[in-house]
């Protein structure tokens, strides 16, 4: 993969590091990379704004982006990447178009558009526009490249004494505690032993977030953490991991991160997503799915070790063939759209 002296604009919210490691890796194929937060702050008050109604932080928006355009004005982009696009204004989209009339615009999401549902005024603004989404690339005509895994997690794959046989690191939110504590209540009974971290930003946000949202009324604070984990922590963690317990989100049928990067770190998987077995790394020794209405265990599946997965397949699931598929070549083919039965 060749990026060498091509000049990318690179745009996003930031989300828990992956932005820092995709600028360093774009820098690494030859790239010169310019990145911008994609909000004018990242304090819990402005990203609160900006999700509950962003017109009310609009005129401090649209500074941040006049000043980003005025910093850029004399530069020619090759590439322009907008990852998630939440409150990027579209005067500033026209604006970059006038002024890099042959940048590539590629837009990339992680998030649905059920949830987002802005993304649909963003797809006419760029050239290409991804999505982790299966349902929203079959909706609306998008290239279905799912996430990916950073070598944090690859390269923690020597043999280390295992502390857990169940462990979930996540932030909290909808049913993930309510489902979590299920799974720790069964592998109790099985004696399994398993580590929980529930990750939220902040107590104020998620006290004030928790009564407006049913699902975390019963959230036990005691067991709720404000300390963010490093990549390098959450590794080490699932080193010491014989399986990691994934939540997705109930209206999201993407893939998260947390599944390539256990599979990448060699642990199996327990996951609440079914759609996982549409996947060319799916297998059911190292995958469990898990009926969110029906949560059980099948106790054998810990009494077999890791499959390990082709060297080709995991290669594919690399943030390195992620941007290869953003930039370069479409994987459209390799990844489909097959026939699923969405609820």
């Amino acid at each position: 993969m060749n990026l060498a002296g091509k000049k990318i604009l690179f745009i996003s919210a930031h989300f828990f590091g992956y932005e820092k490691a995709i600028v360093e890796r774009l820098q690494k194929w030859g790239a010169e990379v310019d990145f911008y937060n994609e909000r004018p702050s990242d304090s819990l008050l402005s990203k609160g704004i900006i999700r509950v109604n962003s017109r009310w932080y609009q005129r401090r928006i649209n500074r941040y982006y006049r000043k980003i355009l005025l910093e850029i004005s004399t530069k020619n982009y090759d590439f322009f990447l907008l990852i998630k696009g939440e409150s990027i204004p579209f005067f500033f989209l026209d604006a970059f178009r006038d002024i890099n009339p042959l940048a590539e615009k590629i837009f990339y999401s992680y998030d649905a558009v059920d949830e987002y549902p802005k993304f649909q005024k963003l797809y006419p603004f760029f050239d290409k526009n991804f999505t982790f989404e299966p349902r929203d690339a079959e909706r609306f005509g998008l290239h279905f490249r799912p996430l990916f895994f950073i070598e944090d997690y690859k390269d923690i794959r020597e043999k280390k004494e295992l502390k857990y046989d169940i462990t979930f690191i996540g932030t909290a939110h909808t049913d993930r505690y309510a489902i979590g504590e299920e799974i720790r209540k069964i592998a109790e009974q099985f004696r399994l032993k398993t580590f929980f971290y529930y990750y939220a930003p902040g107590r104020t946000a998620f006290l004030l977030k928790r009564f407006f949202d049913r699902h975390l009324q019963h959230f036990d604070l005691k067991k709720l953490s404000f300390t963010k984990l490093q990549h390098a922590e959450i590794a080490e963690i699932y080193n010491r991991s014989f399986a990691v317990l994934d939540i997705n989100k109930p209206f999201q049928n993407g893939l998260t991160m947390r599944t390539f990067e256990a599979l990448a770190s060699g642990k199996k998987i327990l996951t609440t997503n079914s759609d996982i077995k549409n996947y060319p790394f799916f297998s059911d020794e190292n995958v469990m799915i898990l009926d969110r209405g029906n949560l059980k265990i099948n106790r054998d599946f810990f009494e077999t070790q890791f499959a390990e997965i082709d060297d080709e397949i995991l290669s594919k699931m690399s943030l390195d063939s992620w941007i290869e598929c953003l930039f370069l070549h479409h994987q459209d083919q390799y990844w489909g759209i097959k026939e699923r039965n969405f609820e």
